[in-house]
Formats: structure tokens, sequence, C-alpha cells
């Protein structure tokens, strides 16, 4: 089974073709130029659009507009490939690709989005349940590497690739197939805009 995942959820998106398991390939750029990465991936892989048979799509939490972006895109192949679809957690992508670790996302407005028992939240970075020792992934844990570090949390070297939630691991989350038109990404606050007219 040929799968296109990717997610644009952070500041770096990522995008990866995987058929049955094995990555045929996998990018990492910005959300603005997810399209010429598919391509460069389908060409890479020696595939066709055509060819595809799933999307797996990253739901965030994240970037608003990141996620808009990915979603149109998920829903435009979809529509044209007449392909189903499935969302994937982007925090449980990032922590696949670091068993064990804690993601941590930056949510700006001095925020981070994390799993707390399993479940997505947001909140300080200050406010995480950190254990001595705790191992702490994402562009989250990278801005605030000195509060964390000095909670007693191990923050990977910045160059680290477990700081990236990789799109290979969307693929391998990906679960239950539907319409991709379906899949809601995951707000765990209101964006902005909608902020600055209540």
């Amino acid at each position: 089974m040929l799968t296109l995942a990717f997610d644009t959820a952070t500041a770096v998106a990522t995008s990866a073709l995987v058929d049955d398991g094995e990555v045929l390939g996998e990018r990492f750029s910005r959300a603005q130029t997810l399209l010429e990465d598919v391509d460069a991936l389908l060409r890479q892989g020696g595939a066709h659009p055509r060819d595809l048979d799933v999307l797996a799509v990253g739901i965030g939490p994240g970037s608003f507009t990141g996620l808009r972006i990915g979603l149109a895109a998920a829903q435009g192949l979809a529509l044209s490939l007449d392909l189903q679809g499935a969302g994937v957690s982007t925090l449980a992508a990032l922590a696949a690709g670091a068993p064990g670790a804690l993601p941590v996302i930056d949510a700006r407005r001095r925020e981070v989005f994390t799993l707390a028992g399993g479940v997505p939240v947001v909140l300080a970075p200050d406010r995480l349940d950190l254990e001595r020792g705790t191992i702490c992934v994402g562009d989250g844990a990278r801005r605030y590497r000195e509060l964390l570090e000095a909670r007693g949390a191990v923050v990977p070297p910045d160059g680290d690739e477990r700081h990236l939630p990789r799109a290979r691991f969307h693929a391998q989350l990906a679960g239950e197939l539907g319409p991709v038109g379906g899949i809601e990404p995951l707000y765990l606050r209101v964006p902005d805009a909608e902020r600055s007219v209540r």
C-alpha cells in the first residue's frame, strides 16, 4: 500500500512516501512548498500520483495557518485522486520518533503543546509535569531548553532529528481510513484572529 504522508503544523513541514512500511523518500521544508515536495517524492519513488493508495495528514496541534495548508492540500489530492486518508496527531508522530520522550511543540504566546496522560494539552512550559531525566523533544523543547534543563529534563542537541515530527511516523500511525474531507484539525485554543474580535 503506497502512502503519502505529510504534516505542516510546525515550522518545519515534513512529507514522506512509504510503501508497505518501506520509506521511499522523506523531505523537510516549509508548508508553502508542500506540493513541490510531494512531486519530488513521487519522482524519487518512481511513482505516479494515481499509484497512491492512502493519505496520512498531520492534524496538529500547531500553527493554524500551517494546518490549513496541509488539510487543504490533502483534500485537494483526495478529491482529484479519489483517495481515502487518516488524520494523525503531530504530537503522536513526534513521540513515535523518540520513544520514551515527551513531545513539546512551540505554541507561541509563551506556551507549548504537549501530552499529559496521553491527552493533548496547551500550557506554559514551567507547568510541564517532568521527572528528572525526562527527555523532551520538539521545537518547544528547543525553545525552552534552559527552563526545562533547569528542572531536570534532558533536551537533545538542536540538530537531533528527534526534534522533528517525521512524516514516516504519520504513515506508520495512520489508523482507520475515511473521507479526507472529514478529517478535522486538532485545535487546542482559538486562533489569534478570533481572540482579537472578542
